[in-house]
């Protein structure tokens, strides 16, 4: 059998990047987000019951420049996850798989994530004094 240096299947070298191939990275990679994310509310979770001091150090650094950023991301991804999720539960039922369908609820998915994002922090913003 004659050996050849191409892979056995066609993959990200052959394939151009497309909007459904991009975005369902982007839900694996907020599902990891969102698994990394966790690790954090369950540190001031536990920081909280742990006494003033241990929960003053936790919102110090939640309440920085840098916890703050992650919050924003980890909202983000929390509300793509929710607006994929809710495409692929069309998926499931049979619906949408015409190009164009697919990608005009991939944008959808994308622009309600950020849309549901900023309003979120808007009205935390809000609900805090701002």
């Amino acid at each position: 059998m004659i050996s050849s240096n191409r892979p056995l299947s066609p993959h990200l070298q052959v394939y151009r990047p497309q909007i459904t191939s991009t975005l369902s990275i982007l839900h694996r990679l907020t599902g990891i987000a969102l698994a990394v994310g966790t690790l954090l509310l369950t540190y001031w979770l536990v920081a909280a019951a742990s006494g003033p001091e241990a929960f003053a150090t936790a919102q110090g650094l939640i309440g920085s420049f840098i916890g703050r950023l992650l919050l924003f991301g980890w909202s983000f991804a929390l509300f793509y996850h929710l607006c994929n999720g809710i495409r692929h539960l069309f998926w499931d039922a049979g619906y949408g798989f015409e190009i164009e369908t697919a990608q005009r609820s991939g944008l959808a998915a994308v622009a309600g994530a950020v849309v549901l994002t900023v309003i979120c922090w808007i009205a935390g913003y809000m609900m805090m004094g701002g």
